[in-house]
């Protein structure tokens, strides 16, 4: 499957260099989204779903229905920074919708040093606006409804995980240094940032506990779960996926279907590693 991931970058970048958008001339400094990466074998659009701004990637051979990739990004990141991770997965046959999250892209960024406090907030928001862009995909998109699958990097990753718990119809998930166990997770967050309890953040460690997706293992049991893990994140360490991967795969009767692969030495990242095992992963689940 490397040879694969590879054959796509070299798709990708031989577009680039063919059509002179890569180099130095006129562009060292500039950001990855001014490269403006793209595939002759991959159609683009800048799409909003009600007020959602999002990218959708999908291969330009037409299908009647396509099997569909919802990728979130995580904190201070946004939807351009995924587009290289999107381009991937579309190459490899999927529709890709990359939404940016609120206070991310093109939603009012906001200082995220002084305003982590909003992290869950986001979580839950990505949540409920999850059904709109769901059923945009299937309506307006030609996403198949019974092939629809989700991946997300760190805050992304608790989306997913949260979206695949409460939405039995999710085909199949990859949580890329991500967790399934929120209050595990924010007791560690507010030990780590030295908050002060507010009221307001009282109330958000309760609905994060109320939602929980460990609490609901019930809800999980034999659905496709794919977890991939640096050994040492510092920012959300492996022990919360070590965790529910300790409490959830002995109720699996499938124990191929719930997978925790971890990388040593590695802190909050992704690597190419890890969108081969992603790839592997949707092609033999969320098809």
């Amino acid at each position: 499957m490397l040879k694969h991931i590879i054959k796509a970058l070299g798709i990708i970048f031989y577009d680039i260099i063919k059509k002179g958008s890569y180099g130095c001339k006129n562009k060292c400094g500039r950001g990855i989204k001014d490269l403006h990466l793209h595939s002759n074998y991959i159609k683009e659009e800048r799409i909003n779903i009600e007020s959602i701004p999002a990218i959708l990637l999908r291969p330009k051979e037409e299908e009647e229905k396509f099997p569909t990739i919802i990728l979130y990004h995580g904190w201070s990141s946004n939807k351009e920074a995924q587009r290289l991770r999107g381009l991937i997965l579309a190459t490899v046959g999927f529709q890709v919708l990359i939404p940016d999250s609120i206070y991310h892209g093109e939603r009012n960024p906001i200082d995220y040093n002084s305003n982590s406090y909003l992290f869950w907030d986001i979580v839950f928001n990505n949540i409920d606006e999850s059904s709109i862009l769901i059923e945009s995909l299937v309506n307006e998109y030609k996403a198949d409804p019974d092939r629809i699958s989700l991946t997300g990097h760190s805050m992304g990753g608790f989306t997913s995980a949260g979206i695949f718990t409460y939405n039995p119809q999710i085909k199949s998930v990859v949580i890329l240094n991500g967790s399934f166990t929120w209050d595990y997770f924010n007791e560690f967050l507010k030990g780590k940032l030295n908050l002060e309890m507010t009221e307001k953040l009282v109330e958000i460690g309760e609905r994060a506990k109320k939602l929980d997706p460990l609490n609901k293992l019930e809800a999980l049991i034999d659905r496709p779960i794919l977890m991939l893990h640096g050994q040492s994140d510092s920012l959300v360490p492996v022990d919360n996926q070590r965790l529910f991967y300790q409490k959830i795969e002995p109720l699996y009767k499938e124990k191929e279907k719930i997978k925790l692969i971890e990388y040593p030495n590695l802190n909050h990242f992704v690597t190419t590693n890890m969108m081969e095992e992603s790839i592997l992963w949707f092609k033999k689940y969320g098809i």
